[in-house]
């Protein structure tokens, strides 16, 4: 458990660095994307609207040229979904739900969205994600073994309330470094592409409205709207630095 906390407390020093211990492949991600991907399109009827699919294909593949994608290689869908969300799977594959509109509503914001969804394939953080669900349960099936080795009282009550530790200390702070990431990276991306990187905040200032009823933000998988608008504040400058250096 100790060598899990070091490894994952590295990556977190360094938000670029990927999960130290490889236990899972990218083939075996990616094969798993694609299942999930067939399974989403069986249950899941798509949008109808011919507008909103032209819109996420075409922001899309701008996107995905500008990220140096062959566009033509990705599956891009939009779904009748109410829900304000989008995600995107390992294997090259992006879905945006219909309620997502409601926020997205104009094709930079839009933009925002799928450029993140990228980020998060680019950075490859599903197979991190897998890797460190993988490790906790492997370093958890350790010291539960140990405990009841050594006689220790209550061992499987203590190694339970460990088990929770690692969940709310470890892997959620991990999945909350992964969307800043990928909302740096999409910003980039979308940057790059053309697109007005002040859209992008614009999107969190309009999720900021809905987010009063979110509850403390260390059990959350996401980082709150305002402190995602910071961080893009903070790249943004960044961007603007880069590009006065180089005029």
């Amino acid at each position: 458990m100790l060598l899990l906390a070091a490894s994952l407390a590295a990556c977190d020093d360094n938000p670029d660095r990927a999960w130290p211990i490889n236990l899972v492949s990218t083939a075996q991600v990616e094969q798993l994307g694609g299942k999930t991907w067939q399974r989403i399109l069986a249950g899941t009827p798509q949008a109808r609207d011919p507008a909103r699919r032209e819109a996420v294909t075409a922001i899309s593949r701008r996107l995905l040229r500008a990220a140096g994608e062959d566009p033509g290689a990705w599956q891009v869908a939009v779904f009748a979904q109410p829900a304000i969300n989008a995600f995107a799977l390992p294997g090259r594959y992006i879905g945006v739900f219909e309620g997502m509109f409601r926020v997205a509503d104009t094709p930079g914001r839009l933009a925002a969205v799928i450029g993140h969804e990228i980020g998060h394939v680019q950075s490859r953080h599903g197979q991190e994600r897998m890797n460190a669900a993988v490790a906790k349960q492997i370093g958890l099936r350790v010291l539960a073994v140990a405990l009841q080795l050594g006689n220790v009282a209550q061992a499987n009550e203590i190694a339970a309330l460990l088990g929770a530790g690692v969940e709310f200390g470890l892997l959620l702070p991990y999945s909350r470094r992964q969307e800043l990431e990928a909302d740096r990276r999409g910003l980039r991306l979308m940057t790059k592409a053309g697109f007005d990187g002040k859209e992008a905040i614009a999107l969190w200032q309009r999720m900021a409205a809905g987010d009063a009823r979110r509850g403390p933000s260390f059990l959350a998988t996401h980082p709150a709207a305002r402190d995602r608008i910071r961080a893009l504040e903070v790249e943004m400058g960044e961007l603007a630095r880069g590009t006065a250096a180089s005029q």
